[in-house]
């Protein structure tokens, strides 16, 4: 991935520098397994914990933690370095936001509507995460909905860099750039209003194999949000991308689908537990976004078929 060009967005919060990861006390436990366990709860995602050496009761559910919980932290989350980072990590990750942003403000705006983005937090081993709780490396990056913010540990994308083997250079550097688009990808769901109406309908179905398969087609979607950012950002910059880097996205998606997760864990595969879907369907929904690159070619949710 060539991103030598693109803007830099100084949406972000950097606390990498802070002694521990900052934000101490507070946040909400997390479950050891998210099998089963809706959007109203703290869903603890990860991201191919055989490769990271993870423990995979913390992963098994999926690539992220979404809470929508309304409950408050006792103290305030520590603020760090505010603006673009200059390290190469973080000004990497400075210019995936921003370009992420241009494209979803012109796509708002074609439709009328106005785009805000979200903001990045970058830190070290565990940091205050707001309301979505303590936020930690083990965990994966996650959008937090109530905060419209985005959590990432950095060091997550050099283990994927180093023991991932679906990457190299920089095609691993196009897989961060993917799921940072899939972490924004929920914050355009929640700004259009989708993941309010189905915590909704989740509540109405609580737990069980309706409430996870409105999940799935909330991370399907997640994905196929994504690939339509890439087909854009391709016909803004034609050369940004290069050889491998969608093969390693979709190297990354499938070893992130519910039945490879729950595999390495040991497990019997069961399609009624997933949350996020099979590694079919995640790269599926992703080339949908990537060749179609619009909002209305990733509507999960009509689909008979997943």
């Amino acid at each position: 991935m060539r991103f030598d060009d693109f803007r830099r967005s100084d949406n972000i919060d950097d606390r990498r520098d802070q002694d521990g990861g900052g934000g101490g006390g507070g946040g909400f436990g997390f479950p050891m397994g998210g099998v089963g366990l809706g959007i109203g709860t703290i869903v603890v995602l990860g991201i191919v914990g055989w490769a990271l050496g993870i423990d995979p009761r913390l992963l098994i559910g999926g690539a992220e933690m979404i809470s929508h919980s309304t409950q408050q932290q006792q103290t305030g989350s520590r603020s760090g370095k505010e603006g673009a980072p200059t390290d190469e990590m973080g000004s990497m990750i400075s210019g995936v936001l921003g370009e992420i942003d241009d494209r979803w403000t012109e796509v708002f705006k074609d439709s009328g509507q106005r785009y805000v983005g979200p903001k990045i937090v970058l830190f070290r081993g565990r940091t205050n995460g707001g309301r979505c709780g303590m936020a930690q490396a083990a965990m994966g990056p996650f959008y937090c909905p109530p905060d419209r913010q985005i959590y990432i540990d950095t060091s997550f994308f050099k283990q994927v860099e180093t023991r991932f083997h679906g990457c190299s250079g920089s095609a691993c550097q196009f897989t961060a750039a993917y799921i940072i688009a899939h972490e924004v990808g929920h914050h355009v769901q929640n700004q259009l209003g989708i993941l309010d109406k189905v915590t909704q309908k989740q509540r109405q179905y609580g737990d069980g194999a309706e409430a996870n398969g409105l999940q799935v087609r909330v991370e399907l979607q997640a994905d196929c949000l994504s690939g339509v950012w890439v087909n854009r950002e391709k016909k803004k910059r034609p050369n940004f991308l290069e050889d491998g880097d969608i093969d390693a996205a979709l190297t990354t998606a499938a070893a992130i689908g519910d039945d490879t997760l729950q595999r390495r864990a040991g497990r019997e595969v069961v399609p009624d537990s997933f949350t996020h879907g099979s590694a079919a369907q995640r790269k599926r929904w992703f080339m949908t976004g990537y060749q179609q690159g619009t909002i209305q070619s990733c509507n999960t949710f009509a689909a008979e078929k997943l």
